[in-house]
């Protein structure tokens, strides 16, 4: 009978085996160049316009407090206990009336409470992509929803745009020739580049969607940050999409981002779909953060509060506008958003943003060089500049210092 060796006995005891390495798709996706800049701007004396962050003063901290106690002092065994994927009934009850008020009829059934708008588009992805899937993206367009198709493995293919957006007939023939399973857009106060689609493109984005059969993932982080201009339909609210369109929300910007809650809504088969995913994900979204929010909407006037955030962010935005044509090299352009967070400039030819970076930050001032948030053909002279997170003095100032860091 022959004697088998022990195959363990060949490796010396002090000998250790290298671990597996992680996931190709790890290693193919890059850190994000925003994060890493808002790492190296995090002294206190920079002025950083490179953060798409909200103003932490004009958190309601107080309400929210109160909506905290509130919850806990009243049901303690439920909202410290686990729930159910969907979300806390009230809070959706709550989302659906906004979208209702806005003019999208929606139950909540139809939505589905996630950890921030950034899960609802990675559950999307996971629903509905394979590897190699085409999915078109808007050329720029938001930065982690390209690190969130990459990791799902997927064929990203841009799309151009113009100052109003992406151009439906660009569109129309990315689509014939690409075949793609998903459009992502991000259609009011892009990020990065704060522009608005206008009405009649959102229609024949969504005409488009519907000749051809692609999903429609609709990313509106921003679209109650509104203080100027007429608001535009959801994409959502057309007959074409209706079938066939991810509507994704955020209390992010409007409540408080360390909340860490968005919503999903989308038609059945697919919210469905992200539901499973989610419970493997996490199984499902805070309790005890989605009570206090449902109670803080119940107890306060959210819309009072969206008064103080637009006014404080109008007056911002004009601080910057203002200042920018002192601020930037001549023969520099940019646009006036109408909401939102961003104003997308560019440089004037033979200028590149990310290698002037430097010597911004070198003088206590940052923004985010535009090329990061393009799939394709990036633009070397685009600047992304959030107006957000400083005072219009503070604003004034950190344009004095970037005025200087153009000066050799």
């Amino acid at each position: 009978m022959p004697i088998r060796a022990d195959a363990s006995a060949s490796v010396p005891a002090s000998v250790s085996a290298p671990a597996p390495a992680v996931a190709s798709r790890c290693s193919s996706v890059g850190a994000s160049p925003v994060r890493e800049i808002l790492a190296l701007t995090a002294r206190p004396e920079v002025i950083s316009f490179a953060g798409g962050l909200p103003a932490p003063e004009l958190f309601d901290s107080a309400g929210m407090r109160a909506a905290y106690d509130r919850v806990l002092a009243e049901d303690p065994r439920r909202v410290l206990q686990y729930s159910v994927t969907e979300g806390d009934p009230a809070l959706r009850t709550a989302v659906a009336a906004r979208l209702a008020a806005g003019g999208l009829p929606t139950g909540p059934e139809e939505l589905l409470v996630t950890a921030g708008s950034q899960q609802a588009l990675t559950l999307i992805a996971t629903a509905l992509l394979e590897p190699g899937d085409a999915v078109l993206v808007e050329n720029p367009t938001y930065l982690a929803a390209l690190q969130c198709f990459g990791f799902a493995g997927a064929r990203v293919v841009p799309v151009p745009t113009d100052d109003h957006g992406i151009d439906p007939d660009a569109l129309a023939e990315a689509v014939a020739r690409e075949r793609p399973k998903l459009l992502y857009l991000v259609p009011t106060f892009q990020n990065p580049t704060g522009r608005t689609l206008p009405s009649g493109r959102r229609r024949a984005v969504a005409d488009i969607a519907q000749r051809h059969g692609l999903w429609i993932a609709e990313d509106d982080p921003y679209g109650e940050l509104r203080f100027g201009g007429a608001p535009e339909p959801w994409i959502s609210c057309y007959d074409a999409a209706a079938d066939r369109t991810a509507l994704l929300g955020s209390f992010s910007k409007i409540m408080a981002p360390g909340l860490r809650l968005g919503w999903l809504r989308a038609p059945a088969p697919l919210l469905r779909a992200c539901v499973i995913a989610k419970q493997a994900a996490d199984l499902h979204c805070s309790t005890v953060d989605q009570a206090a929010a449902a109670r803080y909407l119940t107890d306060n006037d959210l819309d009072a509060h969206l008064a103080r955030l637009r006014s404080a962010y109008r007056a911002r935005r004009d601080a910057l506008l203002g200042g920018l044509p002192g601020a930037l090299p001549p023969g520099s352009t940019w646009n006036r958003p109408d909401g939102g967070m961003f104003v997308w400039a560019r440089l004037p030819e033979g200028h590149d943003a990310t290698a002037l970076l430097r010597r911004a930050v070198a003088h206590d001032v940052a923004y985010v060089p535009g090329t990061p948030f393009f799939a394709d053909s990036p633009d070397p002279r685009a600047l992304r500049m959030s107006f957000t997170t400083h005072t219009p003095p503070e604003i004034g100032e950190g344009l004095t210092r970037l005025a200087a860091s153009w000066q050799r």
